[in-house]
């Protein structure tokens, strides 16, 4: 038993750090509303963090209720297939809802924009973003609860859900950080002023890529 749960913790880990790696949604979006909404460091890690918390603990409690009601695995599967499938539509309306309205302002000509003008917009903008990844499912973790959860070791259970939320929680704060530092090293400034347009554009790619590609 201790060797089984010592491999699930394993794979745990590495599906968590694995699948945040694999889905550029985990950690464009951020990264793009970050360098447009001028986020500190310690900000960007924050939100991150909490939509980070949301996408695991919504995957966790939905398959502790499946578990819990007797559902098999294919029913929670065809549950959290279909949240993705709402998460992927949700990024991909606020990709284009952004973009247009960074082309708005673009054709207004407005200056940059501070923070304290439009905090109440920065606050909606990191709602949206929590919304979205608390739809968001975390397929690769309910297999490996069934096993555990099949012995009745809900301790194990817990486990095991913590050691993939710390994975993909950790792997998305520090690609959204490595690529942020990344992009302050180079100059754009001739395209500041397309900066809402083109971070809308780089969110409806990713949601397209998830809606028409299932990346």
């Amino acid at each position: 038993m201790e060797t089984n749960i010592s491999f699930l913790a394993g794979t745990a880990l590495t599906l968590g750090t694995l699948h945040t790696l694999a889905g550029p949604d985990h950690y464009l979006p951020f990264v793009a509303m970050a360098r447009t909404r001028n986020w500190s460091i310690i900000k960007t890690i924050n939100i991150v963090a909490l939509c980070g918390l949301g996408h695991v603990l919504s995957s966790i409690v939905i398959g502790f209720i499946g578990i819990g009601a007797g559902i098999a695995l294919s029913g929670i599967e065809k549950v959290e297939s279909s949240r993705g499938n709402i998460a992927a539509w949700l990024l991909l309306v606020f990709g284009v809802g952004y973009m247009i309205w960074g082309l708005y302002r673009l054709w207004k000509r407005q200056p940059h924009d501070h923070d304290h003008p439009v905090s109440n917009r920065k606050r909606m903008t990191f709602w949206i973003l929590f919304t979205i990844f608390v739809f968001g499912p975390c397929e690769p973790l309910i297999p490996i609860l069934m096993y555990p959860a099949a012995e009745h070791n809900y301790g194990a259970v817990v486990y095991i859900s913590l050691l993939f939320a710390i994975a993909t929680i950790a792997t998305m704060i520090t690609v959204v950080i490595l690529m942020l530092k990344g992009i302050s090293l180079v100059n754009f400034n001739t395209l500041e002023k397309y900066q809402h347009v083109l971070a809308g554009a780089a969110v409806t790619i990713c949601g397209l890529g998830i809606v028409f590609l299932d990346l």
